[in-house]
């Protein structure tokens, strides 16, 4: 017998994959960008939703392509480096960088202002919030019933109420666009765009998606792979709708906070303006929802991804991971996002390479041999760009700051591009001497 998913059990699979992406990256960066690029905001936002909407939604259909994994996805460069690869990005994504900023953004929003900033209210907060995470983690065939009938639907509800507000009621004027957005707004919103984490969280969040549709019985790979794309395109939809409000929300916050505020200030100026104090609870509320089910999403893809390699139980990485997460977010959300900066920019090349060539696969006679050489020279390149947003810029060759787009942090496509063209052709080449032979 062939199990189907009803069409509310698919809706709450898209809503569950929406409210994993929707995580605290995804409510603060789009006000950054909504009040930093003033005039050009539109420009700057189409360049922010093709990598924190465009790449994520390709990246759950290209894993439903291939059956859900990372694994499965990165096989044409080789077991070593492909698993060099998933154990980066469910790293970032993990215990080091995205898992622990949920608890700093939930902190910063909701409690910090009641408490003050200190780092007794963080521990203690920290605390609590991984309890909670660890303890939901624990159950992931319950993860549809918790996720996608309960907190995803009070997620949704939280965020629309946002979203009209910041239609309905604009808080004020626009600044001028900053010097990078007014230099280039479209390619400034596409690296913004990394900072979401969302397509590193794709490549982790796939096989989450599809365990949560196996939980319902259903086997049939046609049927998983559907449901997969399906939920990705739901999620897709909303988390644009999401991103468009919030860019109007701090397109239009300028007279409420100075230009280099970050998200979650923009965000409680504007709640505290325009719902009053009790608009400050609400905030923190959504926040908070927002933030423990993306943690719960992560922490259930890690503990299963490395529950494969080491010798240990998925529970008992569970509490590792949860553990670990509670330690690393006591750095504080500024720290957070200083030390993720660079990792996020050497790292995201390589992987938006990868999503985009798995779509090529038919075109080559062997697939290893495009993608293997155009990931490396994208990852030596994003390296080039990762060391241009840190104190040791100085040690890179003066060459380096004159590639083409290197001032708009993108060095790596064209040399990316050439690599690719140069693969393809030597590809072609050694495909028909392979024929002519067996002729």
């Amino acid at each position: 017998m062939t199990y189907r998913l009803t069409p509310k059990d698919i809706l709450a699979l898209g809503f569950m994959t929406f409210a994993l992406f929707v995580g605290a990256g995804n409510i603060i960066f789009p006000p950054m960008v909504g009040i930093q690029s003033g005039e050009h905001v539109w420009v700057a936002a189409f360049g922010f939703l093709a990598t924190a909407v465009g790449l994520p939604v390709m990246t759950v259909i290209a894993l439903a392509r291939v059956g859900g994994g990372i694994d499965a996805l990165s096989s044409p460069i080789g077991k070593a480096a492909g698993l060099l690869l998933a154990t980066v990005c469910y790293l970032a994504v993990g215990p080091l960088f995205a898992t622990p900023r949920t608890a700093t953004v939930s902190f910063e929003v909701g409690i910090a202002p009641l408490t003050g900033d200190g780092a007794l209210p963080l521990f203690i907060y920290s605390l609590i919030y991984f309890a909670l995470v660890i303890g939901i983690s624990l159950y992931p065939g319950k993860l549809l019933d918790t996720v996608g009938h309960v907190l995803a639907p009070l997620k949704i509800v939280a965020l629309t109420i946002l979203g009209v507000a910041a239609l309905v009621w604009p808080a004020g004027g626009i600044a001028p666009a900053t010097a990078d957005y007014q230099r280039a707004a479209f390619s400034t919103g596409f690296v913004n765009g990394y900072l979401t984490m969302d397509t590193l969280g794709a490549l982790v969040f796939g096989i989450v998606i599809v365990n949560a549709a196996r939980s319902r019985g259903v086997e049939d790979a046609k049927l998983l792979t559907r449901y997969t794309m399906l939920a990705g395109l739901i999620a897709g939809v909303g988390l644009t709708l999401v991103y468009l409000s919030l860019f109007k929300l701090g397109s239009g916050s300028a007279g409420l906070v100075d230009q280099n505020a970050n998200g979650a200030a923009i965000l409680h100026a504007y709640v505290q303006q325009t719902f009053g104090s009790m608009g400050s609870f609400f905030l923190a509320a959504l926040i908070f929802i927002a933030c423990m089910v993306t943690a719960v999403g992560l922490t259930c893809a890690c503990a299963e991804f490395f529950a494969q390699y080491l010798p240990l139980s998925y529970k008992a990485l569970v509490f590792i991971l949860g553990l670990f997460s509670m330690v690393v977010s006591n750095l504080g959300l500024s720290h957070l996002i200083q030390i993720s900066i660079p990792v996020l920019t050497a790292i995201y090349p390589p992987c938006i390479v990868l999503i985009v060539l798995s779509f090529t696969l038919s075109w080559w006679n062997r697939s290893a041999r495009i993608i293997a050489p155009t990931m490396l020279v994208s990852l030596l390149f994003g390296i080039v760009d990762a060391i241009k947003t840190t104190s040791f810029k100085e040690i890179l060759p003066l060459f380096s700051q004159h590639l083409p787009l290197a001032d708009q942090g993108l060095a790596w496509l064209p040399p990316s591009l050439a690599m690719m063209v140069i693969a393809a052709v030597v590809d072609r080449v050694k495909g028909s001497q392979q024929v002519a032979v067996r002729q």
